[in-house]
């Protein structure tokens, strides 16, 4: 836009595009609000600042009832934009009938541009620190590298394929926090804005093709790297393709006052440094100690590793292997967090998250199983490693599928198709379990003896991962009551070469089963640059 005056129909594009971006870009939830208010500033968790650059926004009055998943979670954008056009054009008649039109909005639009560059730069950084060190796409475990390629979702295969090359994905997070930066200083903007539109661009393609569930989001930073490009757009065709002299010229205001110049440096240097300095490190810690989408416990050092099931027992009888079987297990793996995974040939319900782990808790953390078929079973264990007992819980939960809800930023969801209801516990060794009270707590699983053995869970991390929001979603999770299936297993071992487990299992039946270890020679090189320390 020239500093001149402006045309009529440039006054009312700008109004329009004033409100929707105003509305994309300013958090409308109370729960945003909430969170903020309540985050501890001494203890700080990295999610806790990544909360502040993560959040839906838009007007949606009735948008998913009017349009359903026909707009695959756009709803939002077309509501807000219908009423952007209908509250410029109420713009546009009032300055005209109060006979108060300006010749220009350069200073407004000045502004707009701030509010939107600061957003999408908050917004890519924090989205950038979980690829730069790599944690939102793991290294795969042994269960995932054990899987059949054909029993993964296409979302899965596309996630797997980043994560096998986590040097890759870092070189991704580089490019996206740079973009961030860039975004965040006046002159710089543009070369930021092409990076944002370029990554981000592929990653919405991405996303589409392989069903990866957050398009909304990553499309939402390529329509705000859009809207700060409009103005440069005929300049860099007049450089690039027209090879003609350009000098890119953006309105700036004259800020005389020496409360603006200072209220201005201040505001960005705390920008800087929260999301660039203080993100980092949270984020850091989290990769080393405490990675988001992998259990955070250590499983027991014994234990890990591939396992050839040579017996199965089920209620005292031998099933003898057969590739056909709905019950014996076929193979097991202990991995070097606190899962234990197995097959079976019987389907199992799909979990379509994207695996990540908010809430802290580790049986939450899904990454192991979402996007797996073809009887792919992961629990989730404590660990008696006095009286060497596992009580275990599937890691599979039902929970609703928002994968193509405009608000469901982090594409995590699944679908409700979990008909089991939760077991209770049972000691090793007991055939037939009794038939637990209705009123049984689902914290009461597991005796007290063996809480005194495993340990407080929530304390069980390096001291440096521990934060306030950790402390505060192990304490909301406390007196939940979860359906999951679960089992107790004793297991007797000497070296982890030959492991026994025995106990009952997720439907009240007794199990005896022999494992033995098994040396698995993969194709795929092992990568040095692997989250969490195990």
């Amino acid at each position: 836009m020239s500093f001149t005056e402006w045309k009529a129909w440039e006054k009312v594009l700008f109004r329009i595009a004033f409100i929707f971006f105003i509305c994309i870009c300013i958090p409308n939830s109370a729960e945003w609000y909430k969170i903020v208010l309540h985050i501890d500033w001494a203890r700080l968790h990295y999610r806790d600042l990544y909360d502040i650059a993560r959040f839906g926004s838009g007007i949606n009055l009735f948008g998913d009832r009017l349009f359903g998943n026909f707009l695959l979670g756009y709803a939002n954008w077309i509501i807000t934009l219908l009423i952007s056009i209908a509250g410029g054009l109420l713009w546009t008649v009032i300055v005209r009938w109060r006979r108060s039109e300006r010749r220009e909005y350069n200073r407004l639009y000045y502004w707009l541009r701030v509010v939107v560059r600061y957003r999408a730069g908050i917004g890519i950084i924090g989205f950038g620190f979980t690829k730069l060190l790599p944690v939102q796409m793991p290294y795969p475990g042994l269960g995932i590298l054990n899987t059949n390629f054909g029993d993964l979702t296409a979302q899965k295969v596309f996630w797997l394929s980043v994560g096998i090359v986590p040097w890759y994905q870092v070189f991704a997070g580089v490019v996206e926090v740079l973009a961030g930066t860039l975004l965040f200083f006046r002159r710089t903007t543009t070369l930021g804005a092409i990076l944002l539109f370029g990554a981000l661009g592929d990653i919405v393609y991405v996303n589409f093709a392989y069903d990866g569930g957050v398009h909304v989001y990553s499309s939402y930073f390529v329509l705000l790297a859009s809207f700060l490009l409009v103005d440069d757009v005929p300049r860099i065709y007049r450089l690039l393709i027209q090879e003609k002299v350009t000098t890119p010229v953006h309105f700036y205001p004259v800020f005389s006052s020496s409360w603006w110049k200072f209220t201005r440096i201040g505001l960005k240097s705390l920008t800087i440094f929260l999301f660039l300095f203080v993100l980092f490190y949270l984020q850091y810690t989290n990769f080393l100690y405490d990675p988001y989408k992998q259990p955070a416990i250590a499983g027991v050092k014994t234990l890990r590793g591939s396992y050839a099931v040579t017996e199965f027992r089920l209620n005292n009888k031998v099933i003898p292997y057969s590739p056909l079987d709905t019950v014996a297990w076929q193979e097991v793996e202990f991995e070097k967090w606190s899962s234990l995974t197995y097959t079976v040939n019987k389907p199992t319900p799909l979990d379509l998250s994207n695996g990540g782990g908010d809430p802290q808790r580790d049986v939450n953390r899904t990454f192991e199983v979402s996007g797996l078929a073809g009887g792919r079973r992961v629990f989730h264990y404590y660990a008696d490693t006095i009286d060497k007992v596992l009580y275990l819980e599937d890691k599979y939960k039902a929970i609703p599928d928002r994968r193509n809800r405009a608000a469901g930023v982090g594409g995590d969801g699944g679908t409700d198709t979990n008909k089991g209801k939760e077991r209770p516990a049972f000691e090793p060794g007991v055939e037939k379990a009794p038939k637990p009270s209705s009123q049984q707590p689902a914290d009461n699983w597991i005796p007290k003896q063996a809480l005194a053995h495993i340990g407080n869970e929530v304390s069980q991390i390096d001291p440096r991962a521990a934060s306030a929001r950790r402390d505060r979603e192990f304490a909301e999770s406390a007196g939940k009551k979860e359906k999951r299936n679960r089992m107790v297993l004793r297991y007797d071992t000497s070296d982890g070469n030959r492991i026994i487990l025995s106990g009952v299992n997720e439907n009240k039946d007794s199990i005896y089963v022999v494992l033995d270890r098994v040396a698995r020679n993969y194709a795929l090189t092992e990568s040095s640059l692997q989250a969490g320390k195990y």
